[in-house]
């Protein structure tokens, strides 16, 4: 990564924190690892003295801010979460997997005939009490519930996929089924987590 890019990083990073983002938070809006937004956020902005963690930061400002072309790119996640199967609900983890999830249920439902509710899910790493706990998140109640259903977890990046892993055991833990694991872009390589498969429209692989 360029020096004028990590000092972009750097600033925005610090920026967050100034406005109160968690590291979790920070990490999602970068979409980088938790270990480098924890790297971005203790650097100076003065001198970089610390070398990074090895990781590739994400902008996909371009889907993101189009309504078009997140509903072709929902598209294509839908299609391919209905590779394994039919599902009840599709679980957008906040906050960047749920324009995904959202566009994704009316999707599901206009393919298969068949009614997709939302759920939302709230990691763990997003609570300003718990930066540094294994705790799990939580599936909001004001959405769909995952009780009894099949569930399709989406999100925007994987970079480690124990965020996904986090939302597998919870929907198991209410009684769901996770069908699947959709995201844009899978910085870990990973075929499936907890026996549920991954699938991503973009893998990134470090040589």
């Amino acid at each position: 990564m360029c020096d004028t890019m990590k000092q972009k990083l750097i600033d925005k990073a610090q920026e967050l924190r100034q406005h109160g983002f968690t590291t979790g938070e920070i990490a999602d809006e970068l979409n980088v690892s938790m270990d480098t937004a924890r790297w971005l956020t203790l650097q100076k902005q003065s001198e970089v003295k610390v070398e990074a963690p090895v990781d590739f930061a994400i902008n996909w400002k371009s889907i993101g801010g189009n309504s078009t072309r997140l509903s072709y790119v929902s598209g294509a996640l839908s299609d391919m979460a209905l590779a394994h199967g039919e599902a009840d609900v599709v679980c957008g983890i906040a906050v960047s997997g749920i324009p995904f999830a959202t566009v994704m249920a009316d999707f599901m439902e206009e393919m298969t005939g068949n009614d997709a509710s939302l759920a939302i899910f709230h990691p763990n790493k997003h609570r300003k009490a718990n930066d540094e706990t294994d705790d799990e998140g939580t599936i909001s109640t004001n959405f769909g519930t995952v009780e009894g259903k099949k569930v399709v977890i989406v999100d925007d990046v994987i970079t480690s996929g124990k965020t996904a892993k986090e939302v597998i055991h919870t929907v198991k833990d209410l009684g769901g089924e996770p069908t699947c694991v959709t995201v844009l872009i899978d910085k870990a390589g990973l075929s499936e987590i907890e026996g549920v498969p991954v699938d991503s429209l973009i893998k990134v692989s470090r040589l």
